[in-house]
């Protein structure tokens, strides 16, 4: 597989993941807001920016943290490459760009999406609220990925945008437990911490899957420990991480039995999650709970950061030797 194919592949999938994700987060937050007192609702919105990494971004657009402005930040604004209106139109040009190897469901899923956010009338989405265009955004996003599995061949094509999925997928896990456990932490017991702990799980669609885990009380310990290592759960950071390093395995040739026996022959990603999945597997959740948390967080999410790099490094190398020349990098295609 070319390298620029492999490329559009993976940041296709990370782009539509990227969209639903902030979606969700945006869906949680107005409906936990619902009832909260005005002064809630101020100080409610500048942790969700925070959890997307663009704070300075946002503050050279606007100067109050309120829903109208990050609402518009995050949905359609120009300036921020990470809206979900940008996420999907990039998503729509990677697959473009590799027409021929997904499938024609793809496609079309995509188009229809693209189309959905170029012709959305922002003026009516702000008079009548924005819940159903989240709905549909998310929705086409759980669309996408079961036509993927269900219409693609699962070869290495398929494995780049599940691997795109789960690198994306873990690393906006990580940021929101990051943010919401900080807001819980500074909580005592109580009505407030349970809710605030019922957002942190929506946020991360795993309410229920957390309750029938057989979890009777919300412990901001218990929630931690599932969204960092379950192995069940579909956006818990362990899970993701698992994932992916299943992802490289295939596209490397190498099966988990054999990267035991022969380490020597793995790439430096695969060396990379391999670590970072042993430390949470060996991981006691008691040793990062409370103040210690945001420390952990940061350096995990550094690590993943960094193995990102290492996958474009192996994977996406798109040098190119023209005669008599050396070596000229092509210029770096996505965010």
């Amino acid at each position: 597989m070319l390298s620029r194919v492999a490329d559009a592949l993976y940041w296709m999938s990370r782009y539509v993941e990227r969209a639903e994700d902030i979606t969700r987060i945006l869906t949680v937050n107005f409906h936990s807001l619902l009832d909260a007192p005005v002064e809630a609702a101020e100080a409610a919105w500048q942790p969700i920016i925070a959890i997307t990494g663009d704070e300075e971004r946002y503050r050279q657009c606007y100067q109050e943290y309120n829903a109208r402005n990050v609402s518009e930040f995050l949905l359609w604004n120009p300036h921020n490459p990470n809206a979900v209106t940008t996420c999907i139109s990039l998503a729509r040009e990677n697959a473009r760009s590799v027409r021929e190897q997904i499938s024609s469901e793809m496609w079309e899923n995509l188009n229809r999406l693209y189309f959905l956010v170029r012709d959305l009338d922002r003026d009516e989405a702000r008079r009548s609220g924005p819940y159903e265009f989240f709905d549909q955004i998310r929705y086409g996003s759980w669309a996408f990925q079961g036509i993927t599995a269900e219409t693609m061949t699962h070869g290495d094509g398929y494995e780049f945008i599940q691997l795109g999925k789960m690198m994306e997928r873990s690393d906006k896990t990580i940021r929101t437990l990051d943010v919401k456990y900080a807001a819980v932490n500074q909580l005592t017991e109580g009505p407030e911490a349970s809710l605030q702990l019922i957002v942190l799980l929506r946020s991360c669609s795993a309410f229920e899957a957390f309750r029938k885990t057989g979890a009777s009380v919300l412990q901001s310990g218990r929630v931690a420990q599932f969204l960092l290592l379950d192995q069940e759960f579909p956006r818990a950071v362990g899970f993701c991480l698992n994932r992916a390093l299943r992802s490289i395995n295939s596209i490397s040739g190498i099966a988990g039995s054999d990267a035991v026996r022969q380490p020597h022959q793995l790439n430096n990603p695969q060396r990379q999650i391999g670590r970072i999945c042993a430390d949470l597997d060996y991981l006691n959740i008691e040793e990062i709970l409370d103040h210690r948390m945001h420390p952990f967080l940061d350096g995990l999410l550094l690590r993943i950061n960094l193995v990102g790099d290492d996958i474009t490094r192996t994977f996406f190398n798109t040098q190119v030797i023209l005669p008599g020349r050396s070596q000229q990098p092509a210029q770096q295609q996505q965010q």
